[in-house]
């Protein structure tokens, strides 16, 4: 019985393709077409002049002759094949046949059969004379249906498309969330409103309208309301800010007004809405007439939170990266009375969500949580969780039943900088000319008081870089003194201090260190009042049009004098960092040359190794060291080497 149902339901599937009249109607007419064009092509096989059917009667091979009109189907007596014909329009088989010489005695000893033809014109004539309004009747009721279909559509094209979870099974919780103690904090309040509301009201506390998580992208916005969600239990409408707005007038705001409706049917319940700033940014700073749709939508918005009664227990939670651009009329009390600031993770924090993160991962007894969050100065949460999904496919390629430390560690540096590229062939000068670069931003590194430790000098290539000197800072910080940025400017020309006191010439290499010094330099002059000269003042106001949401330019609010004497500042603060780093690399000189030629040799060289060669005195390499010979200037070029590419040598310090 199960197998007789289970076909007559395949039966059924299959019959119910054929539901559609369209389909039926192209169905018969396929079937039509495929018979006349087989009937046709069987008329023309083995065809024959009637002068060979003529002969072939004379001689007494043929058995019977069908005529259907003008169409003769010839039956041969044993041994020849069946054959086609055909007459002349208006004479008879007989009389054509004596025409040809044959005589009525042979015609006689002929079986001739006449047969109607069957009229394939009349029948499609009268098919359609009753197919034709059977199809004008169909095209009716089609374009009726897809009339009410379209009007459906346009009544629900004003509905909110926010997704509805309900909060009876969490999957993030608060437990989820780490590195964010203090945002947590906040936000378990929320928890409490919706839980115990009477507990507040009775104190003639309101319930805030809306919370504001204002924080770097990555830094988890989106995964605390789903664990406030979560945590309380309730329904939670999440929707993105960009799904509001159409290119139709007026269904921003109808789906504000629809999502709002549907929150206070389900109330107590949370209202997400992701990246707010697309729907509120500043009102009037429109580029064009179709910007008014969007600040419809926010007008809406605006209506619907300070419309709220106080017994709804509704909650909006919105997210966002750019609050300096939404509309102050979002932002007063009453509409976003919290706002929440998810920072950067601190060490702590780090460590807490590399534990979150390295859950149900079966992690090797060298991995330390602690050295790592310690080696990841300034990543938010997406990043570590990428670091340790990184270091967890690391291992799988590897063929590793767990994750180790070497994972851990190749993990950072590929979100850091980017994957190595061992398949890169540096000719030995180009290798030569890279290790000094590198070592030069070593050295003074080491040397120079304010700059952080190094961790790890190499000269594979990785990412965009020819080489890095990867330093960590010991502790997090969040002011910087003007004695560490002169001390990191002159630990970021050490590369090229170090070609031209090995050298005596430049390369292209150290393009990014300038660009990054010139840039620093820059800001201690005109945005942190860092220099003598130019006084405790910021020069230059940043031009931003708050719609398009990024900078256009810098408004000069100075004179070409000023200007002037700012673009002499920046160049004196570069040429001390430049002077500074020759002074510390000609005066450890030897230790140069030791690091370089053991990046040479080894191409890597970890912390402790490196601490080592400024702990004992440096031996030069012997004069007829074939590899190496550090103490003559040498040149950069030769007709037998190639030129080093653009960029070879940056040397981007990762932290």
């Amino acid at each position: 019985m199960p197998l007789i149902f289970y076909c007559d339901k395949l039966m059924m599937d299959k019959l119910a393709r054929f539901r559609n009249p369209i389909l039926v109607i192209l169905g018969i007419i396929a079937v039509l077409a495929v018979v006349m064009l087989f009937q046709s092509s069987v008329n023309r096989l083995n065809a024959i002049q009637f002068s060979d059917l003529a002969q072939y009667v004379k001689n007494g091979d043929v058995d019977k002759i069908t005529v259907s009109d003008d169409d003769i189907t010839i039956k041969f007596k044993a041994g020849r094949a069946d054959a086609s014909s055909k007459k002349e329009p208006g004479a008879t088989i007989g009389s054509q046949l004596r025409d040809f010489g044959v005589s009525s005695d042979e015609i006689a000893k002929v079986k001739i059969e006449i047969v109607t033809p069957f009229n394939w014109l009349d029948l499609i004539t009268v098919v359609g004379l009753f197919v034709t309004p059977l199809v004008v009747i169909f095209i009716f009721w089609f374009f009726l249906r897809q009339a009410q279909g379209a009007n459906n559509q346009a009544m629900n094209f004003g509905r909110s498309r926010a997704r509805m979870f309900v909060g009876d099974r969490p999957t993030v919780t608060f437990q989820d969330v780490a590195g964010a103690d203090e945002s947590k904090q906040e936000l378990v309040e929320i928890v409490e409103f919706l839980k115990e509301p009477e507990k507040f009201v009775q104190l003639g506390a309101r319930i805030p309208k809306g919370v504001l998580l204002i924080g770097s992208p990555g830094t988890g916005k989106t995964l605390l309301a789903k664990a406030v969600s979560g945590e309380a239990g309730v329904p939670f409408f999440s929707i993105s800010g960009s799904e509001f707005v159409e290119m139709f007038v007026g269904v921003g705001a109808s789906r504000v007004r629809d999502l709002f409706e549907q929150a206070k049917r389900h109330s107590p319940c949370i209202i997400f809405v992701d990246e707010i700033d697309a729907v509120g940014r500043h009102r009037g700073s429109g580029l064009g007439g179709g910007h008014d749709e969007r600040e419809q939508t926010l007008n809406q918005i605006l209506v619907e939170m300070d419309g709220f009664d106080t017994d709804t227990n509704v909650i909006v939670i919105a997210a966002t990266n750019r609050p300096d651009i939404l509309d102050p009329a979002l932002m007063r009390p009453g509409r976003f009375d919290r706002r929440v600031i998810l920072d950067r993770p601190d060490v702590k924090g780090r460590e807490a969500i590399l534990k979150v993160h390295a859950r149900g991962k079966p992690l090797a007894a060298d991995v330390d949580l602690s050295k790592i969050a310690r080696g990841t100065p300034g990543f938010v949460g997406a990043d570590i969780e990428n670091l340790v999904n990184e270091a967890a496919i690391l291992a799988a390629r590897r063929n590793r039943k767990s994750v180790s430390m070497s994972e851990f560690n190749e993990s950072i540096e590929r979100v850091m900088i980017g994957p190595e590229r061992k398949s890169r062939i540096m000719t030995p000068r180009e290798k030569m000319i890279t290790a000094y670069h590198e070592a030069g931003h070593a050295v003074a590194a080491r040397i120079l008081p304010n700059c952080d430790p190094v961790h790890k000098v190499t000269i594979i290539p990785r990412g965009l870089a020819g080489g890095y000197t990867w330093s960590l800072p010991d502790e997090d910080t969040h002011y910087v003194s003007r004695a560490k940025f002169l001390d990191e400017l002159g630990k970021a020309l050490g590369g090229r201090a170090a070609e031209e006191i090995i050298f005596g010439d430049i390369t292209t290499g150290a393009s990014s260190d300038l660009q990054h010094v010139t840039e620093i330099a820059r800001d201690m002059v005109t945005r942190y009042g860092m220099s003598e000269l130019m006084g405790p003042m910021i020069y230059g106001k940043k031009h931003e049009m708050v719609f398009l949401g990024r900078d256009l330019g810098e408004q000069r609010d100075y004179s070409d004098a000023v200007a002037l004497e700012i673009d002499r500042e920046v160049q004196r603060l570069v040429n001390l960092s430049y002077s500074k780093a020759r002074q510390v690399l000609s005066e450890h000189r030897a230790e140069l040359d030791a690091i370089a030629l053991r990046l040479i040799e080894v191409e890597t060289i970890e912390e402790e190794e490196f601490k080592a060669f400024f702990t004992r005195t440096a031996q030069p390499p012997a004069e007829d060291d074939a590899r190496f010979n550090p103490r003559p200037k040498m040149p950069l070029s030769s007709s037998n080497d190639e030129p080093s590419a653009p960029g070879a040598m940056s040397a981007p310090a990762p932290a």
